[in-house]
């Protein structure tokens, strides 16, 4: 990565942290969500109003079903209201796990194309150019992903694991920082954090 496209993704990277972004596995960023089925019954809040309980259950420090609230919250990301963008979804998803990665590319850009308020496209998309190693190319889609959906606790863990192999640790552990305030019961994210803290401190001194 020349320097002048370094600069111009951290001024990228500056911008998600001043513009109202809020505050998986450590090694696995992203991961991109097949499409969840619709909720039907009668009953159920909507998914908005359901998306919010979930997003403060998955808060709550030494929640046991942490797990599965997570699931949840991934499975309602993951639909986009329309069948013919889930399949879009759907058949990225499928090129990605088959490492068919200009296949997989096809696809979720057709899907930011047509769906662009999708968060869950450009997340895809992110999650390919990361395994390309095109940290530009995911960090811009990242910043996407965190417009649309600020609560994205996976695009915000990839996004720290980028910065750090761009050499930002500092940038990173903002990253991840907000990311544990969200979910903060994954270890990974604790230890990475821990690290990134200890390394902050051994710079300082």
């Amino acid at each position: 990565m020349t320097q002048f496209r370094k600069r111009l993704l951290l001024v990228s990277v500056a911008s998600l942290f001043t513009c109202g972004a809020a505050p998986g596995a450590w090694a696995q960023p992203f991961e991109p969500l097949a499409p969840g089925p619709a909720i039907a019954t009668r009953d159920e809040a909507p998914p908005a109003d359901r998306l919010e309980t979930l997003y403060d259950q998955l808060a709550e420090p030494g929640r046991e079903d942490w797990q599965r609230v997570e699931k949840e919250i991934q499975r309602i990301w993951s639909q986009s209201g329309s069948a013919s963008m889930d399949l879009l979804l759907e058949r990225g998803n499928a090129a990605l796990q088959a490492r068919d990665y200009d296949t997989a590319l096809d696809y979720f850009s057709a899907l930011t194309d047509h769906a662009p308020d999708f968060a869950e496209g450009w997340n895809a998309r992110a999650t390919t150019f990361f395994l390309l190693e095109e940290y530009g190319l995911s960090i811009s889609d990242v910043e996407h992903v965190l417009v649309l959906n600020p609560r994205h606790f996976g695009a915000l863990q990839g996004l720290a694991i980028m910065l750090e192999e761009v050499g930002e640790p500092d940038l990173a552990l903002r990253a991840l920082r907000r990311a544990h305030a969200l979910n903060p019961n994954q270890p990974e994210v604790a230890a990475a954090i821990e690290r990134l803290e200890r390394m902050k401190g051994a710079a300082e001194l």
